[in-house]
């Protein structure tokens, strides 16, 4: 029970950058691998900045040795001079929460950094962090570790430690053991990050080098072509209908840039970005753009006599299955939802969107019937597959009025209240028989799957509904699917705030996992982004010394640390698989909310998850082949 008395001592003020230190998901997202990779892209996004400001073409980011990370841009490099503050400015930017030059428009008239958090963030959740700042023919030094300043200023100024015809900011920095749960970046996320900056920024060169025992590499990304190449390169490898359709326009004091492409393969790919900053999420330029777009194709349908007037208009959908987009804005003052951007709030930025595309693209169409028409008949080919689509789902789903259990195998928890309620997708009926004995039945609801599901990357739509536990799946967490043709999805009906994938600890039990991904990235996206997916993590182990209590170990590292550690004889149980467990211990070790251990899916990176999920699952074998030999020295191999 709390504490009963609540006076002015239970009120506690952070000071400085405690804050960020005791609540970093606040500010990064979180303290995984994401939130790691996060503090480069806040150092890069303000040396991008400059760019957009017109000072800065030429960035370095280089993974050190060390595991630090330095980013150095050719920009103005941050103010020295004494602030209003009795200290260098440098100090108060990366030293103090919502300081910096994004709030004054003479300064950036667009920025990604908007709340004067970035950098100092870094700077807070870092180990140590070294600054050298090229400005006025010298080169500024100052160095933090965990936000703390350790360099003395003089009078109130950084010191001098040399002369340099150079302009700029260099930082390196190390991420706090102390805070992350890892503190190696992910170099492909990276890479991603950069090369999709390149194409955002025409006129940015950024070189890469990563200088990590193992994984040297230099690559310099910088894309003349812009969103334009980007588009291409998105589509590589696809029949293109026609050409990138690319266009540019300011409107409501928003610049709107955008390109697309259609091609013959009935996905849609549209990224939205705000100032250089990939809105994973999309938002309101993204609702302006393809709430245009779906007007003027079916007012030319129309105009041609494609769409009769008995005829209803195509979808939304329909319009743009085929289509890969790239929609950028730059606008003054954008409104985020949350510090990590994922989702632009901006209202404006709909109607300068809604506008310019209306102008442009219009423009275009007119001039280039031919691919109008191409474009049109893309949508023709998908409504029709829609309507066959809905047909063989309203036949193949709609027989069981989408009951809460049409196999007769889930066993479902009692409460209907949402927020409390979790699912567990468990491997076989063994297994599944131990978990319905030892859950919850409150709020903990079991439904055991029978082996390997259906591959969805290699399947039709028709197979995939025909699917008996896919079907099951689909049934049980009632919120629909969104895949293809039609969307019927709404995540407000989803009766389980947690979907937890439940396998055995082993190659076989990582395959269904991995299977069982695939489908829920591809049909239900909305459940990982909005982070509702899970793998539970059942134990590998059971330790029993002969004096002491038993200890459940998850895998082969924690085994060889407790050999290490523990002295005397101990009996040693390797579980092959749940249905080997009893109830009491699969409660113990994986249903127990107090005491399981879990793993959130997420994805940091939609266009290369989507890229990695294709040659991963999909049906060409030499791309997946070729990954697996690159990246089989980060395997973990189950002995």
């Amino acid at each position: 029970m709390a504490k009963t008395q609540y006076n002015a001592d239970s009120i506690t003020v952070l000071e400085g950058l405690e804050a960020v230190r005791k609540r970093p998901g606040m500010y990064i997202g979180g303290v995984g691998t994401k939130g790691l990779n996060h503090l480069i892209y806040e150092i890069v996004d303000n040396a991008v900045d400059e760019h957009l400001a017109g000072y800065c073409t030429e960035i370095w980011v280089t993974l050190e040795k060390d595991g630090s990370c330095t980013v150095k841009d050719s920009g103005r490099g941050i103010p020295v001079e004494m602030h209003k503050k009795g200290i260098s400015a440098e100090r108060v930017v990366l030293a103090t929460l919502h300081a910096g030059g994004k709030f004054d428009n003479d300064a950036y008239k667009t920025s990604g950094g908007l709340h004067g958090v970035g950098s100092s963030v870094v700077n807070a959740l870092s180990e140590h962090m070294d600054v050298k700042i090229y400005r006025n023919g010298c080169i500024y030094h100052d160095a933090y570790e965990r936000g703390i300043p350790v360099v003395e200023l003089q009078d109130g100024l950084l010191p001098v430690v040399g002369k340099t015809r150079a302009t700029g900011t260099e930082i390196n920095f190390s991420p706090d053991g102390e805070i992350f749960e890892k503190t190696k970046f992910k170099a492909d996320w990276l890479k991603s990050r950069l090369h999709e900056t390149a194409y955002l920024n025409p006129g940015l060169t950024i070189y890469y080098e990563n200088k990590r025992a193992g994984e040297e590499e230099k690559i310099i990304f910088a894309e003349p072509e812009g969103i334009v190449a980007y588009v291409k390169e998105l589509n590589a490898g696809k029949e293109a209908i026609h050409d990138p359709v690319y266009y540019k326009g300011t409107a409501e004091g928003i610049e709107v840039e955008a390109a697309f492409q259609f091609v013959d393969t009935f996905e849609e790919n549209i990224l939205g970005f705000c100032n250089n900053i990939f809105t994973q999420e999309g938002g309101t330029h993204l609702v302006g753009f393809k709430t245009r777009f779906t007007q003027m194709i079916n007012s030319y349908a129309r105009e041609l006599g494609i769409l009769k007037d008995r005829d209803a208009n195509f979808t939304g959908a329909d319009t743009r299955n085929g289509m890969t987009a790239i929609v950028a804005v730059k606008h003054p003052d954008p409104i985020f939802e949350g510090q990590t951007k994922t989702k632009l709030a901006s209202a404006d930025a709909t109607k300068a969107v809604f506008s310019i595309t209306g102008d442009e693209v219009q423009r275009f169409f007119d001039r280039n019937l031919e691919i109008l028409k191409g474009v049109i008949a893309c949508a023709e080919k998908s409504a029709k597959i829609r309507k066959a689509e809905e047909k063989a789902k309203t036949n193949m789903l709609s027989k069981s009025k989408f009951s809460f259990d049409s196999n007769g195998k889930l066993a479902n928890c009692e409460s209907r209240d949402a927020s409390r309620c979790e699912i567990f997708i468990v491997e076989g009926d063994s297994a599944g028989g131990s978990a319905k004995t030892a859950r919850n039945r409150q709020y903990q609801a079991i439904l055991p799957i029978r082996g390997k599901i259906l591959n969805v990357e290699k399947a039709s739509m028709d197979k995939v509904l025909a699917n008996a536990e896919i079907k099951t799946m689909i049934n049980a967490f009632g919120c629909g699917f969104s895949e293809g043709y039609g969307n019927d999805f709404d995540i407000s009906k989803l009766r389980y705030d947690k979907i937890i994938l439940m396998t055995d600890a082993d190659v076989d039990g990582s395959h269904i996992d991995t299977l069982l991904l695939t489908f829920l990235y591809r049909f239900m996206p909305e459940l990982i982004y909005n982070g509702h997916v899970f793998i539970a993590m059942p134990p590998l182990f059971k330790v029993v010394p002969k004096k002491g209590e038993g200890q459940y170990l998850y895998d082969e590292k924690e085994l060889e640390r407790y050999r290490r550690t523990h002295t005397g004889d101990f009996t040693l149980q390797r579980y092959k698989g749940l249905g080997e467990m009893d109830a009491d211990q699969l409660w113990e070790t994986t249903l127990d909310p107090e005491r399981r251990v879990l793993k959130q899916v997420e994805i940091e990176d939609a266009r290369l998850a989507s890229e990695i999920t294709e040659m991963l699952m999909g049906s060409d074998v030499p791309p997946r082949r070729q990954f697996i030999y690159d990246h089989a020295d980060e395997a973990e191999i189950d002995a």
